[in-house]
């Protein structure tokens, strides 16, 4: 029998004229043709592009930016040579104030769209210290000759001889790992080497995060609840604001290591946030309680919202380095009887489309 291959269900590239009208959470330009919404990377609202279709999807589609053929005047020349071709940053081609408005602004866009908040209470984006040579590590690929970083929307590398975002102690060790000719493979080069856990890649505006929790915290409180503590970053930074913390955390490294330097207020549970909270929250004065939450980019599991719901706090914390599923989450906490207080972005990640968000909530009544 003859097997015939399947047509493919994929429609070909094509090239389009896009104006753009905003830019989405991701970095992308957002416009329309034809009543479709299209995503083109490395644009400004308000400019008129050529752009060629990558995916073409039922309702939007994702497209390359073949040529802008009207600027904006907040168009600006890209420091890096491979800037648009390494997938890494995503606005060196406006000023750093720009990009502070925009993450602003998208924080807020999502809160409304996700979370169903008309009026989110967004707080200017907290710039970082450093725009430029702020990361304490990066993550390069090796192979075939080339070392760098993976081009946007493929798996090929882009050679890095040097990158502007990461410091000069971190271009050192690049430096030193592209003339090793090493294997094909990843390599992590950082400014604190063997670290075995999550820790955050750009000081300078860590502490500036720190600063924002505190802030929201005040002092005199009774317990902390350091959800997804990692090894205590803020556990640490917080310990004389309250009579007592709980730390809890999977990774059983990080958890070892916030235990070697607790103080006699603090103690780690090794565990997984959505089987340990309840029990901690039911043992807790929860009228005295502060639960700080910093989960990885997917959010909360939906146990740990019902516990929050069902066992409810006075006030909740909540870290973020995905604004998406934050706003998902805090829409499920505030239709259970959670207000938002106040949002207020970070830049951890300047140049990029990501950003940190810190969101205060209390109960509603």
């Amino acid at each position: 029998m003859i097997r015939r291959k399947a047509p493919s269900s994929a429609a070909p590239a094509r090239s389009v004229e896009v104006q753009i009208e905003s830019v989405a959470y991701g970095g992308a330009g957002v416009g329309r043709v034809d009543g479709k919404v299209y995503f083109v990377p490395f644009t400004v609202p308000g400019e008129g592009v050529q752009a060629r279709t990558v995916k073409d999807q039922k309702r939007f589609c994702e497209a390359r930016l073949v040529s802008v053929e009207v600027a904006s005047s907040l168009r600006r020349a890209a420091p890096c040579p491979v800037f648009s071709v390494c997938g890494g940053c995503a606005y060196q081609h406006v000023d750093y104030e720009v990009q502070l408005i925009w993450k602003r602004d998208q924080v807020a866009d999502l809160l409304r769209r996700i979370a169903r908040i008309p009026e989110p209470p967004v707080q200017d984006t907290v710039p970082s210290p450093k725009h430029w040579a702020y990361r304490n590590r990066i993550r390069v690929h090796a192979r075939n000759g080339r070392i760098g970083f993976f081009k946007k929307h493929s798996a090929d590398l882009v050679d890095v001889a040097h990158c502007p975002i990461a410091s000069e102690a971190v271009n050192a060790e690049l430096k030193k790992l592209r003339s090793s000719n090493p294997d094909a493979g990843e390599y992590t080069l950082s400014v604190r080497p063997g670290v075995r856990f999550f820790e955050q890649t750009n000081d300078g505006a860590a502490a500036e995060l720190v600063r924002v929790v505190e802030e929201l915290v005040g002092c005199e409180k009774g317990l902390l609840v350091d959800a997804y503590c990692g090894a205590g970053f803020f556990a640490r930074r917080l310990v004389s604001r309250f009579q007592r913390i709980i730390g809890i955390e999977t990774h059983e490294g990080a958890v070892e290591s916030a235990r070697r330097r607790a103080g006699e207020t603090e103690s780690y549970i090794c565990g997984d946030v959505a089987t340990t909270l309840g029990e901690v929250l039911g043992a807790a004065d929860r009228t005295r309680t502060v639960v700080l939450l910093d989960p990885p980019a997917a959010g909360m599991a939906v146990r740990v919202v019902e516990l929050l719901v069902t066992l409810p706090v006075r006030e909740l914390v909540y870290i973020s380095c995905d604004p998406a599923t934050q706003a998902r989450d805090i829409g499920a906490l505030v239709k259970g009887g959670y207000r938002l207080k106040s949002v207020t972005p970070v830049d951890m990640f300047p140049q990029t489309a990501d950003v940190e968000v810190v969101a205060c909530l209390e109960l509603a009544s």
